[in-house]
């Protein structure tokens, strides 16, 4: 089970050190872009071996593919002999993207769109990873659709299962730092990207003071629901997860200041899942220091997938 280093003494610690702190020697990507069917386009980062094997890792909430979390994990994978696929969701890349939606928690169609590619590629084995609304988009997707054969395990980290409850727990004042700096990413580009395209109204934005406003107004209408409540029913992967049919293992830090006491369920929902309930953690965090220069999540997830247990 994971013990935190001793100087990281509480979960916001725990949290914010690596995401601002930990250094990554950072992988030299191969960036693809691909035309998604609605002629916009994903962006993909790769680290090539030329192996059958590859490891789809998709990032969190106003990620993208150089946060450490992410190349901290590619690394792992690269130097364990696979092929990494760390993707871009839309807007996430550095570049604007064409078509008016942006990405959210339940975007399913867009993995299937990396996964297919993958498949035409002729990978044999394929793997998912997901952290926080990856891991969320990493479990929908399994649990809604029938995936191809060639998906072989799944591991995903600080899920926020039940998306209502998580935004409410996000909006505590003890969270007041995460939230404000996601919603200043979040209407810098709504901003930006109304100042491209019509159908985009950036008009009283600085109003907004949660991130469920933000969906109210932004993510559930621009992506086909009705108001942020329908968003979060529909998107929430608790609602999948029974469906489930690989092997996936799920890791949610007791003390993730993010997460609801609904994104701990029991145990036995399905055989094919194990949950892991480390009491320490934070969000996304995991640090650990050793000689391999793993964090616990990236050993945890060697571990499930290339030993198979």
């Amino acid at each position: 089970m994971y013990i935190r280093p001793f100087f990281l003494f509480n979960a916001h610690l725990e949290t914010i050190y690596p995401a601002l702190f930990r250094r990554v020697n950072a992988p030299v990507y191969q960036r693809e872009r691909i035309t998604t069917k609605d002629r916009d386009f994903l962006d993909l980062d790769w680290l090539k071996r030329g192996v059958e094997d590859v490891v789809i890792i998709s990032h969190g909430l106003e990620g993208n593919s150089h946060r450490a979390y992410v190349t901290g994990m590619a690394n792992a994978f690269f130097k364990q002999g696979m092929d990494v696929l760390a993707w871009n969701y839309r807007g996430c890349s550095g570049e604007m993207n064409y078509s008016l939606r942006f990405y959210h928690s339940g975007a399913t169609d867009d993995l299937q769109e990396v996964i297919g590619h993958c498949l035409r590629l002729h990978y044999k084995k394929i793997y998912l990873v997901g952290f926080s609304l990856g891991g969320n988009l990493t479990l929908k997707y399994l649990g809604e659709r029938e995936p191809p054969q060639e998906i072989n395990r799944s591991v995903v980290f600080s899920v926020p299962l039940d998306l209502y409850t998580s935004s409410i727990k996000l909006a505590k004042p003890s969270n007041w730092i995460y939230s404000q700096r996601f919603l200043k990413s979040l209407k810098k580009k709504v901003i930006d990207k109304a100042k491209l395209m019509k159908g985009l109204d950036a008009q009283g934005i600085h109003f907004i003071k949660t991130l469920k406003e933000f969906d109210d107004r932004y993510t559930a209408p621009l992506h086909g629901f009705k108001n942020a409540m329908e968003y979060y029913e529909q998107c929430s992967a608790i609602r999948q997860i029974k469906n489930i049919s690989i092997p996936t293992l799920i890791i949610n830090a007791k003390n993730d200041p993010f997460l609801s006491k609904e994104c701990f369920p029991e145990k036995k929902i399905n055989s094919t899942i194990r949950f892991e309930y480390p009491d320490q953690g934070g969000h996304v965090g995991f640090s650990s220091f050793n000689r391999n220069g793993l964090y616990w999540s990236e050993e945890q997830a060697l571990n499930f997938i290339l030993n198979q247990e």
